[in-house]
């Protein structure tokens, strides 16, 4: 966390910035109801109402010349300095890693991530990941989130699972992003090639997904705990016989975003994603197994490609999509000759 701000000379005229830092104005005017913090953050959007809170309460905000340091204080009017030290250190390392940019400004980045690249470091993963890669190509326009150069990542891929991601290059944005993703309101839509094909064709999976009590490393639909899940899924098209298709490509539209979601509702219907190492029980057909072995696939086919949403700071709405990578499409046209 980054040392507290010396409040002394904040309202120096000569003193400008602290070292690497800003120094933020506001005016607030009479009559606003409510508490400090809120009405701080609506008059300053770079800042997220949770990192002024800490800058309230490490004495970084003064008022006519006086710290005040009570986020739930009353917002009383007048001139207020908010000094915003520069962000600390990232502790990931930076790392040269080439990136699929789909959209970049100020605000958002948005990759297209292969598979195989894992999103945070983590046991067994300590660097190649996309923070690492994030870190080294955002470098001095990532303004901080939460204090910390960093990326702001409000959801994931598995490491294995590749398409599309957005990250947060400030805190308002991050923010803001975490508040679409809170309420749902992100278009997400994901390419699946299953073993078999669902039955029915379409529909909604609707259950609750927590730790599987019998391996706490996978997740499993759970009568009671956990946390609710919603898939709308839609067969796409089959492969093999009509009366008894071997394989399916699945499109799922995600209403929720649970760890493993797709890959643990589609092992529900008895047609986990082909490849998965994890949730796909059972060996599919023979033939399966041959294009398999002959796409070179080697993790679960199962690939993100549309996201959706509006830009949390600017209200474009952006839309991305990803076409199925090479693997995956080598796999689908083997399977189109079954």
């Amino acid at each position: 966390m980054p040392e507290a701000p010396d409040p002394e000379g904040i309202d120096d005229e000569d003193s400008g910035p602290a070292p690497g830092g800003d120094i933020l104005e506001a005016v607030l005017p009479a009559g606003v109801p409510g508490r400090l913090d809120r009405a701080l953050a609506d008059l300053l959007p770079q800042l997220s109402r949770a990192r002024l809170r800490s800058l309230l309460e490490t004495g970084a905000v003064t008022r006519e010349g006086a710290v005040v340091a009570d986020p739930s204080g009353r917002a009383l009017p007048g001139a207020y300095r908010v000094r915003v030290p520069a962000p600390a250190p990232a502790v990931p390392a930076p790392q040269d890693i080439p990136l699929a940019i789909l959209f970049e400004d100020a605000c958002l980045v948005v990759v297209d991530k292969p598979a195989g690249m894992a999103v945070h470091p983590g046991p067994g993963v300590p660097d190649g990941t996309l923070v690492n890669a994030l870190l080294h190509h955002c470098g001095a326009s990532l303004s901080g989130v939460g204090g910390v150069a960093r990326p702001g990542i409000v959801h994931r891929l598995d490491k294995d699972t590749s398409g599309v991601m957005v990250a947060a290059k400030t805190d308002a944005a991050h923010q803001g992003l975490a508040a679409l993703f809170a309420a749902h309101d992100i278009e997400r839509s994901y390419i699946a090639l299953v073993r078999g094909a669902p039955g029915p064709p379409a529909g909604e999976i609707r259950t609750r997904i927590g730790r599987s009590a019998h391996d706490r490393m996978k997740m499993a639909v759970l009568k009671t705990g956990g946390r609710e899940a919603v898939t709308h899924y839609r067969t796409e098209r089959t492969f093999g016989p009509t009366a008894a298709p071997l394989a399916a490509r699945v499109s799922c539209r995600l209403e929720t975003g649970r760890t493993h979601q797709i890959r643990v509702h589609m092992a529900s219907l008895g047609c986990p994603c082909l490849g998965d190492p994890v949730y796909g029980s059972g060996a599919p057909a023979a033939p399966v197994r041959e294009a398999l072995a002959g796409a070179g696939l080697t993790r679960q086919a199962l690939h993100a490609a549309v996201l959706g949403f509006v830009h949390p700071v600017t209200g474009e709405r952006l839309r991305f999509e990803s076409p199925m990578p090479a693997d995956m499409a080598a796999l689908e046209m083997r399977l189109s000759d079954l």
